[in-house]
Order: C-alpha cells, then sequence, then structure tokens
C-alpha cells in the first residue's frame, strides 16, 4: 500500500505485497503522462526557494481564509522585511532574465537560446510560486498567441510541477482528518500521481467502502504565498492603471482573480462546488464529473472519485472538443455557473471517449441579466447590428451609460464589419477581442471584475481546440446553441431581442429568422456529426421545432406573416375570386395580378391598368415566397437582405403587377413543397395534433385580416 521508507511513518505502512499497489505499478505503462506517479526526487523548487514565506501564526493564517485585502496588508505591515524580501526575489528573479533576453538580442543568439530562455523563465515561475504559475496556466492554453517553445515549457506547468514531500502530505491528511491513515485508506499510492500549483495528488482506497478515490493535499505555504503576492500585484496593477491611463479597473480584475483563488484554496468549497457541477451538468451525454466524498474532506484536504484519462489537448478529439462547447454554453448562458479554470490539465478523455472535468476549485457565477445581455451581444454582432451592439455593452458594464454611443456604434462598425462578413463559423474570439483594443481605449471600455473570467474560460476553451485544428472558432461552435436559445426561450428579454431582430423598421427579416432556424439546426452533440443536406430531413427538423411548446414564439411569427401575405387556400379549394378580392392579402392579389397578365383579359375588379398591388404587398409577397421555400427546406441562395424592403416608389401598378408574376412563378412546385407532406405521418401524434390545428388558426387570421383590410378600405 504506502511504500515509505520513513521511520516516523512505520506504523502507517502497509504490505507492499498489496494486489493495489502491483495493479497500479503493472499499469504505469498504459497510465496517462497526467496520472503517472510523480518523481519526488525531483526538487521543489517553491519550497526551496520561497519557504520563507511560510512562516505564519496560527491567528494570522485562521484570518486568511477569506480574501481580504485589508488583512492582509496588516499582516505583512508587521513584517516588512518579508515584503521587502519578496519584492526582490521577483524583481531580480524577471531583471537576470529580461537582462538576459536583451543581452541574446544585441548578440543576435536569440533564436539559438530562444528554449533556453523558455526552459529558465518555467523555473522562475516554479520558484515564485503558486500564484505566478496560475498566470503561466492561462497564458500556456493560447498556442495562438505564445511561441511554440515557451508554450511547450508553460505547458509543464498545468500538472507536472515538483511535488512536496510525500511525508508532509500523509501528516497533513492525519492532522485534518483527525484518524490516522490506515484507519482511512486500505491503500494508497507510495507517491503522488500528479503535482499542481496548489497540491498534489494521491492515489486510494476508502477503507469503508473500497472505492478508488484521488486524495488532493494542499502545499504548505501556499496561502502565505499567494496573500503576499496578491498585495504587491495589487499595488503594481493601480501603477500601471494610473501610468497607463487605462480605462479599466485592473485591481478590481486582481480582486476578482485573487478572491477565485481563495476559494480555490478551500477545498470544502471545492468539494461543494463539484457535487453543484455534477447536479447541473454531469447528466449531459458524454461528460463525466466524479463524485466528492464531502464527509472526508476538509479546507486542505480533498477526496474525490477516482477519473483516469489522457488530457484533451493530447488527443485530437473534435467531438469531445464540441461536447465542451455545449457543456461551456450550458454553465455560461442556461445556469450561470460555470468552470472558470478550464486548463488542459483539468479536462480528460477518458479511455472511453468521454469528457471529464476533475478540478472545481476555480468557479464563476454569471447573473441572468449579463447572460440574456451577452446572447443579445452575439446575435447583434452575428447580424451587424452594431447600434444595439453598443447598448450591449452597456448592459454588460463594458460601457458607461453616458458614453457616445453613436460614435461607439461608428467605431464598431469600421472595426468588425470586416470580420463578420466571413460568417459566423470564421469568427475568432482571439481576433475580436484583438481588433477591438482601439476602439476600447478610445471609448473608454471597462472590464467589469466578473467578465475578465468569463472571457478567460472562453479564449482557453478555444485556445485547447486550436491547438490541433488552427481553424477553430469557438464562438461559431457556441452561436448554433445560443441561435437555439433564442428561438426557444421564454425568457421577455430574449423574446423581445427576438421580436426586434426579426423587425427591423417594421419590416419583417425573413433571412434573419432563416439564418436562425439553420444555425440552430446545427446544435447537435450527437457522434456522427454529419452535414445531412436532404430537404426531407431539414423540413422535419423545422416543423418539429415549431410545433413544440418551444417554438411556439416562433410559429407566431410565422402564422403572422403567412396571414399577412397569403390567402393560398382559398385557391386551393377554388373558392370564386369575385368573393374575396376585396379583402385579398398579397398573395391572392398577385396570383390575381400573374393570372390576369397571362390570360390578357380582364377582372372588373382590378383590371391590367391598375392593378391591386402596394409596395407593402410586395414585401410582403417576396417574404412568404422565402416562407414556402423555408418550409420547403430550401434556403435561399444569393440576394441582399435589403431585397425585403427594396421597392422603387417610381413604379407604376403594371410593374409592380409584373414583378409579382414573376415573383409568383419562382414559388416553390408542387414537388418541391412535397417533403412537407411526405414528413408528417414520421411526426410524432403529438406533432401530428398540433399541426392539424394550424389550419383552423391561420384561417381565423385571414378572415380577420381580410375583414379589417375591407373596413379600412371602406371608410378611408
Amino acid at each position: 500500500m504506502l511504500l515509505n521508507s520513513s521511520p516516523s511513518f512505520n506504523s502507517f505502512l502497509f504490505n507492499s505485497n498489496s494486489n493495489f499497489l502491483s495493479k497500479y505499478h503493472k499499469s504505469q505503462k498504459s497510465v496517462p503522462q497526467t496520472l503517472r506517479v510523480v518523481n519526488s526526487n525531483d526538487v521543489d523548487a517553491f519550497t526551496e526557494k520561497s519557504g520563507y514565506l511560510f512562516k505564519l501564526s496560527s491567528s494570522e493564517a485562521d484570518s486568511l481564509n477569506d480574501y481580504d485585502l485589508k488583512k492582509i496588508a496588516a499582516i505583512y505591515k508587521r513584517k516588512p522585511f518579508i515584503l521587502l524580501r519578496r519584492l526582490f526575489q521577483i524583481g531580480s528573479s524577471f531583471g537576470r532574465w529580461l537582462a538576459a533576453r536583451y543581452v541574446d538580442s544585441i548578440t543576435e543568439k536569440s533564436d539559438l537560446m530562444f528554449k533556453i530562455r523558455a526552459a529558465e523563465l518555467r523555473q522562475i515561475l516554479l520558484e515564485l510560486g503558486p500564484a505566478y504559475i496560475k498566470i503561466a496556466q492561462a497564458v500556456s492554453s493560447r498556442p495562438d498567441l505564445i511561441p511554440p517553445s515557451y508554450l511547450d515549457e508553460l505547458s509543464l506547468l498545468q500538472d507536472r510541477i515538483a511535488p512536496f514531500s510525500t511525508e508532509v502530505a500523509l501528516n497533513t491528511i492525519e492532522q485534518e482528518l483527525g484518524l490516522p491513515i490506515d484507519m482511512i485508506f486500505s491503500e494508497i499510492s507510495p507517491e503522488p500521481t500528479a503535482a499542481a500549483s496548489l497540491g498534489q495528488v494521491y492515489q486510494a482506497r476508502l477503507r469503508s467502502n473500497g472505492q478508488v478515490v484521488a486524495v488532493k493535499v494542499q502545499r504548505p505555504g501556499v496561502q502565505a504565498a499567494i496573500s503576499l503576492d496578491i498585495l504587491i500585484l495589487h499595488f503594481i496593477a493601480g501603477v500601471v492603471k494610473k501610468a497607463g491611463k487605462l480605462n479599466s479597473d485592473l485591481q478590481a480584475v486582481v480582486d476578482e482573480w485573487a478572491s477565485s483563488l481563495f476559494r480555490e484554496m478551500d477545498y470544502i468549497k471545492e468539494a461543494k462546488n463539484g457535487l453543484k457541477f455534477r447536479k447541473l451538468y454531469g447528466a449531459i451525454e458524454d461528460v463525466i464529473v466524479p463524485n466528492m466524498y464531502v464527509e472526508n474532506t476538509t479546507r486542505r484536504v480533498l477526496v474525490m472519485e477516482w477519473v483516469e484519462g489522457k488530457k484533451l489537448s493530447e488527443v485530437k478529439d473534435l467531438y469531445l472538443v464540441e461536447v465542451g462547447v455545449y457543456c461551456s454554453f450550458n454553465q455560461l448562458l442556461e445556469y450561470g455557473f460555470y468552470h472558470a479554470d478550464p486548463h488542459p490539465g483539468n479536462l480528460l478523455r477518458t479511455y472511453d471517449g468521454k469528457l471529464a472535468y476533475i478540478d472545481f476549485g476555480m468557479m464563476g457565477e454569471f447573473k441572468q441579466e449579463f447572460r440574456d445581455g451577452f446572447i443579445e451581444a452575439c446575435l447583434h454582432l452575428v447580424n451587424r447590428d452594431f447600434d444595439a451592439l453598443a447598448k450591449d455593452f452597456v448592459t454588460l458594464g463594458l460601457l458607461p451609460p453616458t458614453s457616445d454611443k453613436e460614435g461607439v456604434t461608428k467605431a464598431l462598425t469600421g472595426v468588425l464589419q470586416n470580420a463578420v462578413a466571413k460568417g459566423v463559423s470564421n469568427i475568432s474570439f482571439g481576433d475580436l477581442l484583438g481588433n477591438l483594443g482601439t476602439t476600447m481605449y478610445k471609448f473608454k471600455f471597462q472590464i467589469p471584475s466578473y467578465f475578465s473570467l468569463v472571457i478567460r474560460s472562453l479564449a482557453v476553451l478555444e485556445g485547447i481546440a486550436i491547438g490541433f485544428d488552427p481553424n477553430y472558432k469557438v464562438l461559431g461552435s457556441t452561436y448554433p446553441w445560443i441561435a437555439r436559445k433564442v428561438l426557444t426561450d421564454s425568457s421577455p428579454q430574449l423574446r423581445s431581442s427576438l421580436q426586434a431582430l426579426l423587425y427591423e423598421e417594421g419590416v419583417f427579416r425573413i433571412d434573419r429568422l432563416e439564418s436562425l432556424l439553420s444555425e440552430s439546426l446545427r446544435a447537435r452533440t450527437e457522434k456522427v456529426l454529419v452535414e445531412d443536406n436532404d430537404s426531407k430531413v431539414a423540413v422535419k427538423q423545422i416543423l418539429s421545432f415549431t410545433l413544440t411548446e418551444k417554438g411556439a414564439f416562433v410559429r407566431e411569427i410565422l402564422l403572422q406573416e403567412i396571414a399577412k401575405a397569403s390567402v393560398l387556400v382559398l385557391f386551393i379549394f377554388k373558392v370564386p375570386v369575385f368573393k374575396c378580392v376585396q379583402g385579398m392579402d398579397a398573395f391572392g392579389r398577385a396570383t390575381l395580378d400573374s393570372l390576369t397578365s397571362m390570360a390578357n383579359t380582364s377582372i372588373p375588379f382590378a383590371s391590367s391598368s391598375s392593378s391591386s398591388m402596394t409596395k407593402e404587398d410586395m414585401v410582403n409577397l417576396r417574404t412568404f415566397r422565402r416562407l414556402m421555400l423555408l418550409l420547403a427546406g430550401f434556403q435561399k441562395n444569393g440576394g441582399s437582405p435589403e431585397e425585403l424592403k427594396r421597392t422603387d416608389p417610381s413604379k407604376n401598378q403594371n410593374m409592380y403587377s409584373e414583378e409579382a408574376s414573376l415573383i409568383f412563378y419562382q414559388f416553390p412546385s408542387v414537388e418541391e413543397i412535397l417533403p412537407i407532406l411526405s414528413v408528417i405521418p414520421e411526426l410524432p401524434p403529438e406533432l401530428q395534433q398540433q399541426l392539424l390545428l394550424l389550419p383552423a388558426d391561420l384561417a381565423g387570421r385571414l378572415i380577420s385580416r381580410v375583414t379589417a383590410r375591407t373596413i379600412r378600405r371602406m371608410f378611408l
């Protein structure tokens, strides 16, 4: 069980012939690097170089359980020599490294020394400890921003850090749990299986139930070191903000990050986070969230279910990346409880091909109003509504309410127009942030503290995917889920946003509905992610969506627009034209105009020289044609969205009639509409029942519109 030669632990030694250990050691070749036993002979550089930080009295240590900058400042005000020593250590460490880089550049040895300097930087970060390692972990997840040599070195900081003494770790377990090791675990690995910035992990078996578990033990001194480093970074952030005249409150960003770090150092909170995460997202297909053993957990010791796998960044599994994107969508935009530290060491691909989350120390909360604001911002960005996007930035707290919104709109149009024109699937999250840099500075953008963790979470996820797919775009993969949520969510704010998006200056933007529907149909997580161009499949998906309760709002819009543009039912059943011509809507009158033009005849109520078509009717007719194509499973090819509003006021009625005839001939043929009818028997019975109710609903709307128009014509 535990193999340790230290005399002080003889009473806790287990039988070295244990089946558990023999199986464990035999499996080392197949166990991924992230979970292999860490060599305890490696030097714990943090303890060696920064051990002087560890000495805090018990009362001082207890006072630092939660982040409180005033308490931290009060403690180190009484320890000025430790503060000065730390400042000297930080300054001299980075100073020597920067000086070496400068010498390399003037001696033209930069390329030759690149890998060496990268290794030196990693060693400096290890010596300085957890706060700096955490910063490096975030940076190391962006291969599009960091040179490969530095990326390779910084990636080692994710889970391959030299461990501290196993003797110290076992003492900590016993002190925290208040029992001898052999009363808690029947077996435990002789060395840690992984070591990270805040702690290290052992594999063990619980004596109570025989369950194989991971036991995470906190490093000694991390709370003291992180507290002092945050005090220093907070001061530096204030200086940088003043010197650089920056708009963002850098000190608030540091405070938010520091609060999350302090929560991460409390393993009781981490266990509760894990349980909540498991409850919310553990049921997602192909997502694994390990169970937490709260009864065996304290502030410095965490016991959780054992999970084996390889780092997601080490396996080219695009499907699991998509699963991760879907899970992140749920975290950020459905429940608002999200994993704020999704670096590669925390995301594993299990041996049965599932995505496992294994660290829940750093979590974030995304409030409902901000979630809705973020969704609206994505919608307006993709649809190039930069005026609305400027207002979204105010809602999200990125812009003050008194800012020049007109100026912001012009700036956003200039900066983002080209990026968005490539299509949502080609929008890079990283590029957007880069392009916004100048605009953010000019218009005094602020980065709220909550937003920094959200941005980091999305940027890290995109960085992991870019590692093996340079063309991957996290926004392009997330947008289908955003589109589906906007179409189905019952939130009054999102429904109002959808209404405003689809109706621009009173004109129905069918192109935007087409885009939302087509994008929402891409929101799938099946293992066979194959594009199916079969129109019958598309029709079935659209009908299935619009006939459900979630699609009720969109169904109302569709019926409203069809009623506005159509009395097609009257023609299908050959109702005499003269009975309805006065109240006929756009499609009916267009059909009439077309027939009269073809037959070269006149109708008493509508002569060829004076068509009854209006500008509004032409817009409605074009919209109706697009709706029929959409429902028949066809997407419009080419053309501008402006065609929906385009009507030349100088046109006479004969020209309207000619255009109406042309549009009439472009309607889907009977053969093209057949897919709608052929999928009806394949729909679930409850959806077939809902479909049978639509004709009566549509007829009622048509009668209402005919009556209203007739009365209007009689009195106006």
